[in-house]
């Protein structure tokens, strides 16, 4: 399997069209060749591109901030004494005078398969941006790890933010090439976008079931996504981040597990077998306890449960649905002990004035569904079918590895 990059660098015909036009590049640190080389290095190693400038997104081009909200500064470059311009600091969109600075943009960043991810969001800002300057952009396409599963509701209009980047549902099911050409399309952009295509990737292969297990090193996109489990929960999992539960963050299992000091994890398991057993389906869920050493219950002992996907014994992927996993273990909270303090509420991605978990979800329905004591399952399951059928059709036109 080759990455886009890969074959940018393998192939001096792909870069024909690069000559004598000035280069910027967007990555992040698991932005590297097979050889783990990143890819500012290993593009201004070649005698007939030209960089004139680099950008990085939220946590940084080489990867210097740990949590959310932690704007990284312009700098130089050392090595190669260009210009690298944060979009995760002073901005989130680029500025005129960053635009200046190149002709063609290069965009090269790992992700999730999530909506929330805010390399998305990035995404569609530097397309926006390049289709009012006269930019082009070429997309360096790279595996989605979460693979073609599509689930979640849908973003509502109005409901747009860094978190969101349009009315995907949570789990999109598409590379970044593939989203390159939905925001061209569905925003109406007018500029040159090309992707250079992955070869030899094989979203529906076992075991990896979107990345090349065995065949790639894992490098982090962010600084809390240390594996590929992590990538398979992150989903679901990522909707802990609006609530007062520990996501993990602080252990070594961040994103994968949950809990809280006041939560009776045995009790919860056995709610949520009880309310949809189906929702269950595809992982193992285990008890646990762990004291996170930061963030959220930091040196508090947390009853909680992790999600198990890592071998063929315990991950089945296309049964496993981490999004009703856990708007499931919200609903049997809430069951147990009605007035739990669940939602957090705080400034989320620069956002004062909605609910963090609100956000996350594109609307407030997840959170109405939760603490609506009359809602069942099936309730939350049509509403999130019928966008879930609706997507897979839309995004048809747009799939680059059929």
């Amino acid at each position: 399997m080759k990455t886009g990059l890969e074959r940018l660098l393998e192939d001096p015909a792909l870069r024909r069209p690069l000559a004598g036009r000035r280069l910027a590049l967007l990555a992040h640190p698991a932005s590297v060749t097979r050889e783990l080389t990143h890819a500012l290095d290993a593009l201004a190693a070649l005698p007939d591109l030209r960089l004139t400038a680099a950008f990085g997104p939220q946590h940084g081009l080489r990867g210097d901030k740990q949590d959310n909200m932690v704007e990284s500064a312009d700098f130089l470059d050392p090595r190669h004494g260009i210009p690298v311009f944060s979009l995760y600091g002073e901005v989130r969109r680029p500025t005129p005078a960053m635009m200046d600075t190149f002709d063609v943009l290069l965009v090269d960043l790992q992700d999730l398969g999530c909506r929330i991810y805010t390399f998305i969001t990035t995404l569609r800002y530097v397309l926006e941006a390049a289709a009012a300057h006269g930019k082009a952009v070429w997309v360096l396409d790279r595996p989605n790890p979460a693979g073609r599963p599509v689930e979640g509701l849908a973003l509502r209009p109005g409901w747009e933010s860094f978190v969101g980047a349009g009315p995907l549902p949570m789990r999109h099911g598409l590379t970044l090439g593939e989203l390159a050409r939905w925001f061209v399309a569905t925003l109406g952009l007018d500029l040159d976008c090309r992707v250079v295509k992955m070869e030899g990737w094989n979203p529906d292969a076992a075991p990896g079931h979107g990345w090349p297990l065995g065949a790639r090193t894992w490098v982090n996109p962010s600084p809390n996504a240390p594996n590929l489990s992590m990538a398979r929960c992150y989903a679901g999992t990522v909707m802990l981040e609006g609530t007062t539960l520990s996501e993990g963050r602080g252990t070594t299992r961040p994103l994968e597990l949950f809990g809280a000091p006041d939560l009776d994890a045995g009790a919860l398991l056995a709610t949520m077998h009880a309310l949809a057993p189906d929702w269950l389906a595809g992982c193992a869920l285990r008890e646990c306890w762990f004291e996170p050493t930061f963030h959220k219950h930091a040196g508090q002992l947390c009853h909680g449960v992790q999600i198990h996907v890592e071998d063929a014994a315990h991950y089945d992927h296309a049964t496993f649905r981490p999004w009703r996993l856990q708007a499931l273990a919200f609903k049997a909270i809430r069951r147990l002990a009605p007035d739990y303090p669940l939602w957090r509420d705080f400034p989320y991605e620069y956002e004062f004035d909605r609910l963090a978990i609100d956000l996350i979800n594109g609307s407030p329905l997840l959170r109405e569904w939760v603490d609506h004591a009359a809602a069942t399952p099936a309730d939350l399951d049509a509403l999130a079918a019928r966008d879930e059928a609706a997507w897979t059709a839309e995004r048809s036109p747009f799939l680059l590895y059929p």
